[in-house]
């Protein structure tokens, strides 16, 4: 298997077709993905973690705790924000933050007041979507919490690579 690539591209027509390669959108509820999210609720003490996708016109979670929704439009979303970074994407204070005060989770019932998530990559570079946390309320992450929520999305993205490499080992038999 080839190195992560660590530039992600900012080619949006060409991220949407590696989406589209993972065929990860619109699949049923998956226990390794479960896991992920429940194992981040516990480490972080969080009420929620999601592991999303970010297609053309939404933002679609593989795996969610916390919520009872499966997916939401993808602007605002601070994933669809995101997935254009190449590092951890923080909002301590999401009522304090101008990048996320249009998001209808925050400004709506919900109330989300944090945001944390780490770039699901590729290893041809691309963010196909992130692995977060979220609350309720307002509060600070160290770079320890960092690194691990970075591990997790890290864990994601290898069984991600694992289930394509899968995929096309069976459609060579």
């Amino acid at each position: 298997m080839s190195e992560i690539n660590p530039i992600p591209s900012h080619d949006e027509t060409a991220r949407l077709a590696e989406v589209r390669r993972y065929a990860i959108l619109d699949t049923p509820p998956d226990g390794a993905f479960d896991r992920v999210t429940r194992l981040a609720v516990g480490i972080f003490r969080v009420p929620i973690a999601i592991v999303s996708v970010v297609d053309y016109d939404r933002i679609w979670f593989k795996s969610k705790q916390g919520i009872d929704f499966n997916e939401i439009a993808r602007d605002p979303g601070l994933c669809a924000s995101a997935i254009l970074q190449d590092e951890p994407y923080i909002v301590t204070d999401t009522a304090a933050d101008p990048r996320a005060l249009a998001n209808p989770l925050v400004s709506g019932m919900a109330g989300l007041r944090f945001y944390a998530g780490s770039q699901l990559r590729t290893r041809r570079g691309y963010n196909l979507g992130m692995m977060c946390i979220i609350d309720h309320r307002p509060r600070d992450i160290d770079d320890r919490e960092i690194a691990m929520l970075e591990e997790l999305a890290g864990i994601v993205s290898d069984e991600l690579e694992m289930r394509l490499e899968e995929r096309k080992a069976l459609s060579l038999l």
